[in-house]
């Protein structure tokens, strides 16, 4: 519904990539450019992906839910099953080799499980034959800095992936 939201924010950048990124729902940045991760959470993201040598523009970067929802706050069940869909297709056409899930929302939506995020990062787990490894949402990390030697332990195991499957 369009309810505060300017319009649908895709997915972007490479679409035949190894590495996928995805994250909960679009900001009131990204929501006002079009684009997922463009504000200061993206920059942070675009860190970490310089951290393992790869470019932004090498990866594919999209989220759960496609619309902002009002006030930034939580994806309600129903939004979100409405948006799932169209990052799962996403995912068949990408094909990609590891897909990174940003906090807690696209852990359980894609891996459909409840545990929390700090109990599922660090280890990769099964995505149809995919390698999916969940870590900390880069907005949460803005706010609890000290979290980003363990996104730096779960990316460096990404980059280890994602050498060996080359």
């Amino acid at each position: 519904h369009s309810l505060g939201r300017k319009q649908i924010v895709h997915s972007t950048g490479n679409f035949q990539a190894d590495l996928m990124f995805v994250g909960e729902a679009p900001g009131a940045d990204e929501d006002e450019q079009g684009l997922p991760f463009v504000g200061r959470a993206g920059q942070l993201l675009t860190k970490i992906i310089e951290s393992i040598g790869l470019r932004r523009e090498n990866v594919c970067i999209g989220n759960i839910n496609r619309c902002r929802p009002p006030g930034n706050r939580q994806p309600e069940p129903d939004e979100t099953a409405a948006c799932r869909p169209f990052i799962l297709r996403e995912i068949a056409v990408v094909r990609p080799k590891v897909i990174v899930v940003l906090g807690a929302t696209a852990a359980h939506n894609l891996l459909e499980v409840k545990t929390p995020i700090s109990k599922l990062r660090g280890n990769f787990h099964d995505y149809f034959g995919v390698k999916v490894m969940p870590t900390f949402h880069p907005a949460y990390l803005l706010r609890d800095p000290h979290k980003k030697r363990e996104v730096w332990e779960d990316m460096k195991k990404v980059r280890d992936m994602l050498r060996s499957e080359l």
